[in-house]
């Protein structure tokens, strides 16, 4: 018997079909086979839902490593990586996992769509970047959830909160006058908590600076990666923490930037899995690491 034929004698139809409504693993392994042909590398995707409230933090790395331990990952790394972002410190964590695993110590990431803030942090410690006309990066400055008169929560931009104190502050320290306003307004911040802040901000530029130092722009001082990267650190330029960047704008910043022909095999391929593997975390899972080998994911936090 062929091989096609032994694989429809024991994977009855109506499996076939039950795995190709939940979008299991089944349905994109082969993709995974045929990606790794094309780039000669292992792929590994890491996905987190666009949907559910979840976060890239720690326990992904956990999960990233316990799936790397089982793979030849000899010729090297490639993370195909879909998420709106999360904690910083464990994007740096994801990244020493990457380097340590792979077998050139370094890896290349590929963002079919949206690789926003801490996502974007792990791309930054990539040897490359792989992006489509449409694929997004953004900004890594920190945020913090406000709550408005009504207690409806709203995300901020840390960077424009220490700014308004330190711009508060500055205009009492020229003023001639009265100061009663100034102190008014100064007396709604809290000193250590912008001090904090100010902490944070620096954590995002240090994880960043050093990530592209060990990397993409090993040849550039940290004075040289701070200014060229501007784009990333600060919203000063975008506006708006998720105000995307795309590939002209990252390759401007100094990225190593590889373009995705959408209509090349490789893109085809490419997409394909970003559309199953996207699917798959939106819908039946809120978190999804997988290679050829295996897969790992994690249900929705209130199906817990």
């Amino acid at each position: 018997m062929t091989e096609k034929e032994i694989e429809q004698e024991y994977n009855p139809v109506i499996t076939r079909v039950m795995a190709e409504r939940g979008q299991q693993h089944a349905t994109r392994k082969n993709l995974f086979i045929k990606l790794e042909e094309e780039l000669q590398r292992p792929v590994v995707a890491y996905f987190t839902s666009f949907r559910y409230p979840v976060a890239v933090d720690d326990s992904d790395a956990d999960m990233l490593e316990g799936l790397l331990q089982a793979m030849d990952l000899s010729r090297g790394l490639v993370l195909m990586i879909s998420s709106p972002g999360g904690d910083g410190v464990a994007a740096e964590r994801i990244i020493r996992v990457c380097k340590s695993y792979s077998g050139t110590g370094e890896f290349w990431a590929i963002v079919p769509g949206k690789a926003k803030s801490a996502a974007t942090m792990i791309c930054l410690g990539a040897s490359k970047i792989y992006m489509g006309p449409a694929s997004e990066l953004g900004p890594v400055d920190p945020q913090i959830i406000v709550l408005d008169d009504n207690n409806v929560p709203t995300y901020m931009s840390v960077c424009h909160v220490v700014d308004s104190y330190n711009n508060l502050f500055q205009s009492a320290v020229k003023e001639k006058g009265r100061l009663e306003p100034y102190l008014q307004q100064l007396a709604k911040y809290d000193a250590s908590i912008i001090a904090h802040y100010n902490s944070i901000i620096a954590l995002s530029r240090d994880i960043s600076i050093k990530a592209l130092h060990s990397g993409m722009m090993s040849q550039q001082s940290v004075s040289e990666i701070e200014e060229k990267i501007k784009v990333f650190l600060t919203p000063e330029q975008t506006k708006t923490h998720g105000r995307p960047i795309f590939r002209d704008v990252a390759s401007e910043a100094g990225l190593n930037i590889e373009n995705i022909d959408t209509k090349g095999d490789l893109g085809r391929l490419i997409y394909e899995l970003y559309i199953r593997a996207k699917f798959f975390a939106d819908s039946e899972v809120s978190k999804l690491i997988e290679s050829k080998v295996d897969s790992a994911y994690v249900y929705p936090p209130q199906e817990r």
